[in-house]
């Protein structure tokens, strides 16, 4: 069997400690090159020893685990981010399709994040997910001002004034944009909102996600419907037609 080589990364010794024990028993395929609990040598001991996969705490001093990529010229390796309980963060990782692990961390969920490696590696595909996580985590911050969509070919940035509104289609979510055209995501629509929700999206139906810039209209009705600023007309759940006229301040 082919190892991975990996790095384990997180402020405190107990972690790391225990995390080298249980990858130990549970995921053979793991090598462990090194183990650092501060993020100055961590970044050091990346650049040198070259892993192919890092567990990477995020809850650091000095340095977070965001701000330790980003010092990095390229993320040519896999990452499982940990976290105790940042919500921005998880938000992120989802939309992304980042792997990541709570602590602390199950047995389950450790033996899945590592196989989810094993596939992407397999498939050989970038890791372009991470760069557009790192946007998105300063997007939700209001540090940028587009959505970074994982596609097929990379990245697409999609400044949120250019959104017109988001639709769900089952298990997708197709992101219409102002000057015409679509991006489908392999995302549902509560996992775009969670992304857009800071920026007053609002959610007029179940199957519907507006960016209010682009409203121009409000008919009544038992729901009634908007219209956007390209003509479109969409409907107003009866149940969410009071948190609408609300957010307009009608």
């Amino acid at each position: 069997m082919e190892k991975i080589a990996t790095i384990l990364i997180d402020d405190e010794i107990a972690c790391t400690e225990t995390l080298a024990i249980e990858l130990e028993l549970y995921c053979p395929q793991i090598e462990v090159l090194a183990s650092y609990n501060s993020a100055d040598e961590a970044l050091a001991g990346v650049v040198s020893l070259k892993p192919e996969l890092v567990f990477l705490d995020i809850e650091m001093p000095w340095m977070n685990g965001f701000e330790l990529l980003q010092q990095l010229n390229q993320v040519n390796f896999d990452v499982i981010f940990i976290t105790a309980y940042d919500q921005f963060a998880v938000k992120a990782f989802k939309f992304s399709a980042v792997d990541y692990l709570l602590k602390p961390i199950k047995k389950e969920d450790l033996i899945s994040a590592v196989a989810k490696v094993e596939q992407r590696r397999a498939k050989r595909l970038s890791s372009a997910h991470i760069e557009a996580m790192l946007n998105n985590i300063n997007f939700l911050n209001r540090d940028f001002p587009s959505l970074a969509v994982p596609t097929s070919e990379g990245i697409e940035f999609i400044p949120v004034d250019d959104i017109l509104y988001c639709s769900s289609d089952n298990n997708y979510t197709y992101i219409h944009k102002s000057l015409g055209g679509s991006i489908l995501l392999s995302k549902t629509l509560k996992d775009v909102e969670g992304m857009l929700e800071q920026r007053h999206f609002l959610r007029i139906h179940q199957s519907y996600l507006i960016n209010p810039r682009h409203l121009r209209k409000y008919v009544r009705g038992q729901g009634g419907h908007v219209v956007m600023s390209n003509g479109k007309e969409l409907p107003v759940a009866r149940a969410r037609k009071d948190d609408l006229l609300d957010s307009l301040g009608k």
